[in-house]
Parts: C-alpha cells; sequence; structure tokens
C-alpha cells in the first residue's frame, strides 16, 4: 500500500516591520562613547540628524526648535546635557541614553524614556566571578537613589556566592571615607560611575589604596585599566543603538505609557587585565 503524504502547508508570511520613523540624534559632544553609539545609529535609521551641542556654536534650544519642526518621529539624546536639554524643549517623545543618574535629574517624564547605562547586573558579575574564581566578598559605595540597583546586585550576589558590601554615601571625601573603612575587609571593589560621589581625585586616591592593599577593582570603563584597575565591565555601543532603536519601534507603536522607564542592555564587553596583559572576552 502506498501512502501519499499531504502536501505541507505553506508558512504565512511574516509581514516586515514598518520602517522606523526618523529621528534627531542630540550629542552632549563628541567624546568615543557618545560618538560611537551616534555611529551604530545610522545603521538602525534610514533617515536622522545628528546634532553635537558641544560643537555646535548655537544654544540647545535654537537646535531643539529645529528638531521641533522637523518631521522627526522621536529624538535620540545621548549623555547628560543632551538629555537634560532634549526633554526640557523637545514637542517630540525622547529616548536618552549614557546618563547613570537619570533619578537624580529628573529624567523620567510622560514623554521620555531610558536605556540602561550599565551592561546587565547579573552579567557583570558572572564575568568577574569567571575572571577571578576566588572573589568572594565584593564592596560597593553609591550615592543615594539606587536602591533598586543595589537590590538587583545583591540578589545576583548571592547567585554567584559573593557576599555584597554596600555603603550608601553623600560627597566624594565621605566615599574616600567608607572604602578605607571597607577595603581591608574586602577582595574585590566594584566601581560604577556615580559622578555625584567620585571626583578624579579621590578615584584616584582609591585606585592606589586598593592595589596597597591587593583588592582587584572592577570599572566601568576600559581607560581605567591603566589606572590601575584589575576589570573592565562595560556596555557596547552596537548594544546601546539597537536597544534605542528597539525603543523607538515600542514608542512608534502609539503607546508610549507601555514602554518600560528604563530598557535594560543585553550585551556586556570584558577586559581583564593579569600581570600585563589585557585579555578581551
Amino acid at each position: 500500500m502506498v501512502v501519499i503524504q499531504p502536501e505541507p502547508e505553506p508558512e504565512p508570511e511574516v509581514p516586515a516591520p514598518p520602517p522606523l520613523p526618523p529621528v534627531s540624534i542630540v550629542l552632549t559632544n563628541s567624546q568615543p562613547a557618545y560618538a560611537d553609539v551616534a555611529r551604530e545609529l545610522a545603521g538602525h535609521f534610514d533617515n536622522y540628524m545628528i546634532y553635537d551641542l558641544g560643537a555646535d556654536d548655537r544654544p540647545p534650544v535654537s537646535i531643539l526648535r529645529l528638531i521641533n519642526d522637523s518631521d522627526s518621529g522621536a529624538v535620540i539624546a545621548i549623555g547628560l546635557r543632551a538629555a537634560q536639554s532634549s526633554i526640557a524643549m523637545s514637542n517630540h517623545p525622547v529616548v536618552f541614553s549614557q546618563v547613570f543618574n537619570y533619578r537624580h535629574h529628573n529624567l523620567l517624564q510622560d514623554n521620555s524614556r531610558g536605556v540602561a547605562a550599565l551592561p546587565p547586573i547579573e552579567a557583570q558579575l558572572a564575568a568577574w566571578k569567571e575572571a577571578d574564581p576566588s572573589v568572594r566578598r565584593i564592596g560597593l559605595i553609591l550615592g543615594e537613589g539606587h536602591e533598586e540597583l543595589i537590590t538587583e546586585a545583591e540578589i545576583a550576589a548571592q547567585r554567584h556566592d559573593i557576599e555584597l558590601v554596600v555603603q550608601v554615601t553623600h560627597s566624594d571625601q565621605e566615599t574616600l571615607y567608607f572604602f578605607r573603612r571597607m577595603v581591608r575587609d574586602i577582595d574585590g571593589f566594584w566601581l560604577l560611575p556615580d559622578n555625584r560621589v567620585l571626583s578624579s581625585r579621590v578615584l584616584q586616591q582609591m585606585l592606589a589604596e586598593a592595589k596597597q592593599q591587593h583588592v582587584p577593582v572592577s570599572v566601568p570603563s576600559e581607560s581605567m585599566l591603566s589606572l590601575g584597575a584589575m576589570i573592565s565591565l562595560t556596555t557596547q555601543a552596537s548594544d546601546i543603538a539597537a536597544t534605542i532603536a528597539k525603543v523607538v519601534r515600542m514608542i512608534q507603536g502609539g503607546d508610549i505609557n507601555s514602554v518600560p522607564p528604563i530598557t535594560q542592555l543585553s550585551d556586556i564587553s570584558v577586559k581583564a587585565k593579569s600581570a600585563e596583559q589585557v585579555v578581551t572576552r
């Protein structure tokens, strides 16, 4: 007996998503952390204009007037100054990125949404533990307003058998005071980019004293490895740009209230210093 198999039903065609709207990209300045994201955004949007507040002689209000008169579907603000100016003056939805203290600066408004300034917390601790399995007790010092981040970090630390020692501080001098108190009792220090409670001078002192105490330091910028840090756990411009494009597409759907206040990133760049070598993961 010959069994005739029925022809498989053709897969229904999935309609292509609509093209992303025109956008205005506003940079705080042209430093690589911002310019690299703008360059990556060019691969996601066919129609865009870039405005550099650090290079343009016009004040931000003049630039935002131009943007408000344009057909932009959204404003993408990269860095604090760009975010503050855009949210204060834009008639279009604003998506901001590269701002760690967004709550302190009141950047979450009815017409604005953000992208996280850090790689995923879980991924940071996993990468650190992989680079240095001996790390068991990590210190973390932050300014006020990061309760959600601290809770997330404590949960992630438990998963990796790490005790997290957290201190909330209010100034750079207080940060240094608490650091000196905890550095003898930890075997790793997790430096996050809270510039409200860090200054260049205090940062250099902390890295120098951590080196004296043989305490490895994780930093949020690869450039800080040359200052004595052991590992950098940083964002990737391509991931930031892809996440921004995802948020713009969600806003394009018509209901900004359905978009999370902050959308998390997906990827992490890890560079660990071993002896005089830097190993990229």
